[in-house]
C-alpha cells in the first residue's frame, strides 16, 4: 500500500474529526444540562443533592450513552463496508438479537457473578452475537460472494428467532426476572455510578482498537476483494477480525443497554452524506457522531414527557425505522431482495 494512499485522507480526516468532536461537545453539554431535575451549575460547588444527581446519575448516564452510541455506529459503518450493503448494521443483521438472547439466558439463569472480573452476562451476550454473525455470513455467502438479499433475510429471520427465544425465556421464568428482561429489552441507559461504565470500557476499548486498526484494509476490501488481496491485504483475516470485534462490541453494549436499534444505520449514512465514502473518515467520524446521536436521543427520551421517561430504544427505532424503509426502497433498484 503506497504512502500516498495512507496519508491521502489525513487533512480531510482532521477537519472531519474536528467538526464531529464539536458536535459531540455540544451534545454532551446539552445532555448534562438537561433533565427532569433542573441543575444550577453554580450549586454544584456547594449543594450536596445537586452534586449527587450530577455525578452519580447524570454523568454516568451520559458516559454510557457515549460508549454505546459510538460503539454501535462504528460497528455499523464497518459491517456496511465489509458486506458492501448500506442496510447492514448490528440490529438488521441479527447481531444485536444474538447478544440479547445470550444476555437473557444469563439473566434468567441468575448469572450475575463474574469470572476474573468479567461479568458472565457480558460473556453470554458476546457468545450470542458471535454465533449469530457467523450464521448470517454462512447463510448469505455463495463462495466468496455475499448476497445482499440473503444477508438481510437471514438477519431478519435470526432476529425473529432471538425475539421468540427471549419471549419464551420470559414466559417460563419468574415474574421478577421476566420484568427485568422486559425493561432491559426496550433499551435504556439508566445507570447509577461509573463502575459499570469502566467495566464496559475494558471490553469496548480493545474491540474499537481492532476496528480502527482494520479500517484501511477494510477501505480496500469495500471497493473490491481481489484488488485488496493484490495489494497485500489478508481479506479473510480482516473479515475474522471485524466479526470478532463487532460481536464483542455489540455483545457488551447489548448486555448493558439492551438491543438499541438503528444507531449503526443512521449515523454512518449521515457521515457519508457529509464527508464522503472514504472509510478512513467514515468509521472514526461515525464513532464520534454515534456517541453524540445516542446521547441526544436519550436526552429527548428522558425529557419529552416530563416526569415520565421513554425507552431510548423506542426513540432510535422511530427515527431509524422510516429511514431504513427509504434505504430499502432505493436498494431495490440495484438488487432483488
Amino acid at each position: 500500500m503506497s504512502s500516498a494512499f495512507v496519508t491521502a485522507s489525513g487533512p480531510r480526516l482532521g477537519r472531519a474529526l474536528a467538526m464531529a468532536f464539536a458536535v459531540l461537545a455540544v451534545a454532551t453539554l446539552v445532555a448534562l444540562s438537561t433533565g427532569y431535575q433542573p441543575l444550577d451549575w453554580e450549586s454544584l460547588k456547594n449543594d450536596e443533592t445537586t452534586r449527587t444527581i450530577f455525578f452519580r446519575l447524570r454523568v454516568p448516564r451520559v458516559a454510557l450513552g457515549l460508549l454505546v452510541g459510538g460503539s454501535l455506529a462504528g460497528v455499523g459503518a464497518a459491517l456496511q463496508a465489509l458486506f458492501r450493503n448500506p442496510l447492514a448494521e448490528p440490529f438488521t443483521l441479527g447481531v444485536s438479537g444474538g447478544g440479547a438472547l445470550g444476555a437473557s439466558i444469563a439473566i434468567v439463569m441468575g448469572f450475575g457473578a463474574s469470572i476474573a472480573g468479567i461479568p458472565l452476562v457480558f460473556l453470554f451476550a458476546f457468545g450470542g452475537s458471535l454465533v449469530f454473525v457467523a450464521i448470517v455470513y454462512r447463510l448469505a455467502s455463495s463462495g466468496t460472494v455475499v448476497m445482499p438479499g440473503a444477508l438481510l433475510l437471514a438477519g431478519v429471520v435470526l432476529n425473529l428467532i432471538a425475539g421468540a427465544g427471549v419471549l419464551m425465556i420470559q414466559f417460563v421464568t419468574d415474574y421478577t426476572r421476566a420484568l427485568q428482561i422486559l425493561r432491559w429489552m426496550v433499551g435504556s441507559l439508566d445507570v447509577i455510578g461509573m463502575d459499570l461504565v469502566w467495566r464496559m470500557l475494558l471490553f469496548l476499548a480493545p474491540g474499537m482498537v481492532f476496528l480502527l486498526a482494520s479500517m484501511r484494509d477494510l477501505h480496500l476490501i469495500a471497493m473490491d476483494d481481489e484488488a485488496a488481496a493484490a495489494l497485500g491485504v489478508d481479506v479473510r483475516r480482516v473479515e475474522r477480525t471485524i466479526y470478532v470485534a463487532s460481536s464483542l462490541i455489540v455483545g457488551v453494549s447489548v448486555a448493558v443497554a439492551g438491543p438499541i436499534g438503528f444507531v449503526g444505520l443512521i449515523v454512518p449514512h449521515a457521515v457519508r452524506l457529509v464527508f464522503g465514502e472514504d472509510l478512513r473518515i467514515v468509521i472514526p467520524c461515525s464513532i464520534v457522531l454515534g456517541a453524540a446521536f445516542l446521547v441526544l436521543a436519550d436526552t429527548l427520551a428522558r425529557t419529552v414527557l416530563g416526569a415520565s421517561e421513554l425507552p431510548v430504544g423506542a426513540v432510535t427505532a422511530l427515527i431509524g425505522g422510516p429511514l431504513f424503509l427509504v434505504l430499502l426502497s432505493r436498494r431495490k433498484r440495484y438488487a432483488a431482495i
